[in-house]
């Protein structure tokens, strides 16, 4: 096994010491990545450097906004095929990690490297996130709750806020320019019970991916009437 010199340098940067362990279960994640990727689509990178610096490396960059030793519970919504909660996980073991994911074939390919991987405290869901935020097992929940997904932060934060708890965090990994669009989410996020404290802009070491980390605490309790039915947030966004 013939780890990603460049991956291992942004660790480095990143203050994340890996053990053998983590970096053969990084390995075999690759694996069984490429492997299922021939038959779903899961991601449109496969080259392994590509894939450990741009989706692991990516993912792990959390650690720029936050202090994962603090963190006991994690929800990552619309997860795909595991970014970024899966790396989260192999990386601190000691997370709750919660996977959503509305794409049952995903679920499944999520559950197998879950089982090979032969991790702990880690469960998956198939369904919508706007279904399971009515949930009293899921709903302010999670210490902290992270997303990859591409949806604008307005509509976003309508889905992934009301499972935070209070005090807890949801931090969207978002590309590099950001005004505009935190501009047009600021009443959403109020409306939902956050308040934005700052952004985290950074260029992912070794990369040109511009990348902005948006860290929004749950000052209040989400209102019962959020999240609004599947399809409603991302017609109407809270503006």
């Amino acid at each position: 096994m013939v780890i990603s010199p460049r991956f291992l340098n942004m660790m480095t940067q990143l203050n994340i010491s890996l053990s053998e362990k983590q970096l053969e279960q990084f390995d075999k994640y690759y694996q069984l990545l490429v492997e299922w990727n021939k038959v779903m689509n899961l991601t449109g990178i496969t080259e392994y450097d590509e894939v450990f610096c741009k989706h692991f490396a990516d993912s792990l960059s959390i650690t720029k906004a936050n202090d994962m030793k603090r963190i006991e519970s994690v929800i990552d919504i619309g997860t795909g095929a595991g970014f970024p909660g899966l790396p989260l996980k192999i990386a601190f073991p000691h997370l709750k990690v919660t996977l959503l994911d509305s794409l049952n074939k995903r679920i499944k390919f999520l559950n197998t490297v879950i089982n090979e991987l032969e991790l702990e405290d880690i469960t998956t869901i198939h369904g919508r996130a706007e279904d399971f935020a009515r949930n009293e097992e899921y709903r302010e929940q999670y210490d902290m709750v992270v997303s990859r997904a591409v949806a604008n932060l307005a509509v976003l934060s309508e889905y992934c806020i009301p499972y935070v708890k209070m005090d807890g965090y949801f931090i969207p990994y978002k590309s590099g320019e950001i005004e505009d669009e935190l501009n047009e989410s600021k009443k959403a996020i109020k409306i939902l019970g956050g308040k934005t404290q700052k952004v985290v802009q950074f260029e992912l070491p070794d990369t040109d991916i511009a990348r902005s980390l948006v860290i929004i605490k749950k000052e209040k309790n989400t209102g019962m009437k959020y999240p609004r039915k599947s399809g409603i947030p991302s017609r109407k966004p809270l503006h």
